[in-house]
């Protein structure tokens, strides 16, 4: 019997395109080096390669400031196409082991919504920054850097999976390098940022950086979570929350926390200033709480595990549970909120009981 590959059905759509996609890529770049060199010029070692030389793009698979502005679905399709064996192996490993889980824990809808926003509006910003820079200088090399990669969806599934386990640690090399979740996506922004310089991937700390911003965005402030309430904790389904405005999730929670005193002022006035430009929507106090507590709770507990489950059995789990945490969370303030009996009426009370009995004698 042949081995079943346990994949989500988006999941495994997506990594097989990335391998068709980054197959034919590298068929075409080849075919057009090779119509378009000698023999001679092939032979020679100095000769740049076909899958690294920007002069050997596809133009309809993969973004070119230059020239992909007549093939829109370019801005999708760049996204899924890797020019080696090696990023194309990193790429897979992502999409294999970051997409299934979060499939499986978000849906399929979700997920397909995520994924859309992380990948397009990086591709499409990025471009248009090449598009001014090259408008700004008076000129557009022939051989425009193209833009292509699964960088931006590798930023945003670290981001995602910092939501879920702010805390938890990753350990490297038997323990030797541990790094907390919450840092990742931070200095995944950086190492690519350095990369630019060094190995001439200008394209992939653009790609990364914006990846990075809007994974956060979409699940801050539009990705419908389920959420338990005191009022939907008796319903089968539960509510829905847009966003995730607990404090760990805050912008500032990526970055250690000697700079949040000079970050968090920055961020609240960003803040202020989108919601009354209505471009998002404030956060109601019992949400932030609410939310606060169950990711408390993720921290102290570890990432879920969601990987046996199918998609509706997870998404179940995990709004039980968040039921759970906000009926608890609500009885601790109801509990607080009660008044303490003082000793006076403690005292009133022993004194009141003998003659109570007394009359019922």
């Amino acid at each position: 019997m042949a081995p079943r590959i346990n994949l989500p059905p988006i999941t495994r759509a997506l990594l097989l395109i990335l391998i068709a996609l980054s197959t034919l890529n590298a068929t075409l770049r080849f075919q057009k080096w090779s119509t378009s060199t000698s023999a001679a010029d092939q032979a020679k070692p100095s000769t740049v390669s076909y899958l690294t030389s920007p002069r050997w793009a596809i133009p309809y698979l993969v973004l070119i400031p230059s020239k992909s502005i007549i093939y829109p679905w370019t801005f999708l399709t760049s996204a899924l196409i890797e020019n080696n064996i090696v990023s194309l192996a990193i790429s897979g490993a992502v999409l294999w082991f970051g997409g299934r889980y979060l499939e499986r824990a978000w849906g399929g809808r979700e997920y397909t919504k995520f994924v859309l926003f992380v990948t397009m509006i990086p591709n499409i910003v990025t471009f248009f920054i090449y598009a001014l820079w090259h408008s700004v200088r008076g000129y557009s090399p022939p051989s425009a850097t193209p833009i292509n990669g699964l960088l931006a969806l590798s930023a945003s599934f670290l981001v995602s999976l910092k939501q879920l386990v702010p805390e938890h640690t990753v350990s490297v090399a038997r323990s030797m390098i541990s790094i907390r979740l919450k840092h990742l996506p931070a200095l995944f922004v950086l190492a690519n940022m350095l990369s630019g310089p060094l190995l001439g991937t200008d394209t992939a700390f653009w790609l990364s950086l914006f990846g990075f911003y809007t994974g956060w965005i979409h699940l801050r402030f539009f990705r419908l979570a389920d959420i338990g309430t005191a009022e939907s904790a008796s319903s089968a389904e539960g509510a829905t929350m847009r966003g995730d405005p607990s404090e760990t999730f805050a912008f500032v929670s990526f970055f250690p926390e000697i700079v949040h005193p000079f970050l968090a002022p920055v961020c609240n006035a960003v803040y202020d200033l989108l919601v009354q430009l209505k471009l998002i929507r404030p956060f109601p106090e019992f949400d932030v709480e609410s939310v606060s507590a169950s990711a408390a709770t993720r921290s102290a507990s570890g990432l879920p595990q969601t990987t046996s489950a199918s998609g509706d059995g997870a998404r179940t789990m995990e709004a039980e549970r968040r039921r759970a945490l906000a009926l608890r969370a609500l009885d601790e303030r109801l509990n607080a909120a009660q008044p303490v009996a003082t000793p006076s009426a403690v005292r009133l009370s022993d004194d009141s009981e003998p003659a109570t009995k007394e009359a019922q004698a």
